[in-house]
């Protein structure tokens, strides 16, 4: 009898299908991927607010500015702009009341600055102690720079006024002659640099208390073992560790003074406050540019100025620095 002999085929494996994940090992999967897009993308989503609201308010109009800058555009016609290059930046150059402006506004700021950050570091040092109702005092120096430029400028515009103001009248009961605060050239600077110093010495003194309660205490122990006393320690231990904070309060210190605008133009007020006294003696750089682009209109001239301006704090920014980086080597 015959028998079949079977083919090859007949013991070929049958074709596999192909391996389902289950459901869960799925769903892992998707949420690995997730979790990898969500950890390299989720720091960039947090930002972008930032971005978009530095671009809108901040990059896109110092671009343009920037741009109206080197064209001729006047108030009364915004919609007519005339390439003009250059010239308005040749033009505030060559115009004396610019360096005057330029002049008056580094004045004011080196007499605000220097006693403004001076009195800070001291009151910060006192603060430093432990002091009955600290949170107190922390909050009383803290107040003046709560109040707003307007207010300031006020009060202390009906204290410097040339007759029947406080001060004059306390220099009377000493036998001493009213002095004309804001028609001087040296008064109307001081003045403005003393209501500078009475806004920001208190912010400035809060930021210095947080930088001497983060110096360690070790430094201030080992120094009194080898006999320092509490100037020596202050000297040689807290100067030392606030130099960043310091060369900070600087910078914002120099920017602030640049900016000075509320003060100089309530001082005396009306015609006189807009374009920074009768002989321009406390006009600044912002009163400058104000007086360009609102009280003559001519917008050009008044953007070549803001971005004089930013040309300055930019080479002042770089000065302080150096200054600092050469003071760190220096320590070393």
């Amino acid at each position: 009898m015959a028998t079949s002999t079977p083919t090859r085929d007949a013991y070929a494996t049958p074709p596999r299908e192909p391996k389902k994940e289950p459901p869960s090992e799925r769903r892992q999967l998707w949420r690995s991927r997730l979790w990898r897009f969500d950890d390299k993308a989720s720091p960039y989503a947090y930002i972008a607010p930032f971005f978009l609201v530095f671009g809108a308010f901040g990059l896109y109009p110092l671009l343009y500015t920037g741009w109206i800058a080197l064209h001729r555009v006047e108030m009364t016609g915004l919609d007519s702009m005339e390439w003009v290059g250059w010239e308005n930046f040749d033009k505030i150059l060559h115009d004396p009341e610019f360096w005057t402006s330029v002049s008056n506004t580094f004045l004011i700021g080196v007499i605000s600055t220097v006693p403004q950050l001076l009195v800070a570091l001291g009151l910060a040092h006192l603060l430093n102690y432990k002091l009955r109702a600290s949170t107190f005092w922390r909050t009383v120096i803290l107040t003046p720079y709560a109040t707003s430029v307007a207010s300031a400028a006020l009060v202390f515009a009906l204290v410097f006024r040339a007759d029947g103001g406080l001060l004059n009248w306390t220099l009377g009961l000493v036998g001493f002659d009213p002095v004309n605060w804001a028609n001087g050239h040296w008064t109307s600077k001081l003045a403005i640099s003393i209501i500078v110093i009475w806004r920001w010495t208190g912010y400035n003194a809060l930021i210095y208390l947080a930088a001497m309660q983060a110096v360690p205490n070790d430094l201030y122990e080992a120094a009194s073992l080898d006999g320092a006393s509490r100037w020596q320690q202050f000297r040689k231990v807290t100067i030392p560790s606030l130099r960043p904070t310091i060369l900070f309060t600087i910078v914002i210190s120099t920017i602030g003074s640049m900016q000075l605008f509320g003060e100089p133009l309530l001082l005396e007020g009306g015609a006189l406050g807009a374009t920074g006294g009768n002989e321009n003696q406390y006009e600044t750089l912002s009163i400058y540019l104000y007086n360009y682009g609102w009280n003559l209109g001519h917008l050009g001239p008044a953007a070549a100025v803001a971005w004089a301006m930013l040309a300055l704090l930019l080479i002042i920014a770089a000065a302080n620095w150096f200054i600092g980086r050469f003071v760190r080597k220096s320590a070393v």
